[in-house]
């Protein structure tokens, strides 16, 4: 006999050994373990937990569940700053970092850095308006960045690269 023939063989037996003892054979559940369970009835035609669910819903929920609700709008700003600002804006500006509610935007030039901090309000409204309320609470301004000659995160004073020539 094989697995599947000797498994049928003894369910057979056991049910015969209890048919002599003069009880009754059930299937299922032992009585008496939980009470009677209740069976499930369908979900009828309202909506139910089981339905199959739009992807957006579950990704929001997963976002809202694992605190991630403020860097995704944090991304949002990123992936749409053209039409938050608008396009005048956003050809000399572009966003560079986001952390706890600040902004940080470089501009191209020191004039643009400078409109840009006179138009700062509009901006932050702008951003609310399109993002929601309280995500961006301030805007830090950069002018356009000089070469730097520091190269990772530790510096020794001195006259720079300069100090190896002659």
């Amino acid at each position: 006999m094989r697995g599947s023939d000797l498994a049928r063989a003894a369910l057979e037996a056991a049910r015969a050994s209890a048919q002599q003892r003069g009880g009754r054979v059930r299937r299922g559940t032992a009585k008496g373990v939980a009470g009677r369970r209740r069976r499930r009835g369908w979900s009828g035609p309202g909506p139910d937990d089981r339905d199959p669910q739009p992807l957006g819903r579950l990704a929001s929920r997963l976002a809202a569940d694992r605190g991630w609700a403020e860097r995704l709008a944090g991304g949002q700003v990123f992936g749409r700053w053209a039409k938050l600002v608008g396009e005048d804006v956003a050809e000399h500006a572009r966003p560079v970092a986001f952390e706890g509610g600040e902004l940080t935007v470089q501009a191209d030039s020191t004039a643009w850095a400078t409109q840009l901090r006179l138009l700062q309000r509009e901006l932050l409204k702008r951003i609310a308006a399109g993002v929601g309320d309280g995500v961006v609470t301030r805007l830090k301004v950069q002018g356009p960045a000089a070469p730097s000659w520091r190269y990772g995160p530790r510096h020794v004073p001195g006259r720079g690269p300069r100090d190896t020539y002659g």
